[in-house]
C-alpha cells in the first residue's frame, strides 16, 4: 500500500515540477516574487520544508521498483538530507539565500533553464511508471 502511495507521490511530483517549468518559461517574474516570498516568515519556511520530505521519502520508497533505482534513491536522500539540513539552519539565512537567487536570476534565466523542469518532471513519471 506504502508503495502505490509512494508512487503517486512522485507522479503528482513530476506533474507539480513540470507545471514549475511551465511557470517559469511563461511567468518568470511571478516565480522571481515567489523566491522573494520563500522563508520569509516561520509559517511559509517550516510549511516549504516540510513539504520537501514528502516527495523525498516517497523517491526513496519508489527506489525498489523504479526503472533508475540508482538514480531515484541517490536523489531521494540528497533531497531529504538537504531537508533536514534546513530545519536547522535559522528561517534568516534560508531566506537571505532566496533573495540573493531572486536578485541575481534575471527572468530570462528562468525561461532558459524551464527546459530542465520539463525534463525533471517526465523522467520521475517516466520512472515510476
Amino acid at each position: 500500500m506504502i508503495d502505490i502511495f509512494a508512487k503517486w507521490t512522485v507522479i503528482a511530483f513530476g506533474i507539480f515540477i513540470i507545471f514549475v517549468g511551465f511557470l517559469m518559461l511563461l511567468e518568470p517574474k511571478k516565480v522571481n516574487l515567489i523566491f522573494r516570498k520563500m522563508a520569509s516568515t516561520n509559517l511559509i519556511n517550516y510549511i516549504e520544508i516540510t513539504l520537501r520530505l514528502i516527495p523525498a521519502s516517497a523517491m526513496i520508497i519508489c527506489s525498489d521498483f523504479a526503472k533508475y533505482p540508482n538514480i531515484f534513491k541517490f536523489y531521494g536522500w540528497i533531497m531529504l538530507i538537504s531537508t533536514l539540513v534546513l530545519f536547522f539552519i535559522p528561517r534568516t539565512i534560508h531566506h537571505n539565500f532566496s533573495l540573493k537567487i531572486a536578485d541575481n536570476f534575471k527572468p530570462f534565466y528562468f525561461q532558459l533553464i524551464s527546459p530542465c523542469s520539463f525534463l525533471i518532471g517526465t523522467f520521475l513519471i517516466y520512472g515510476v511508471i
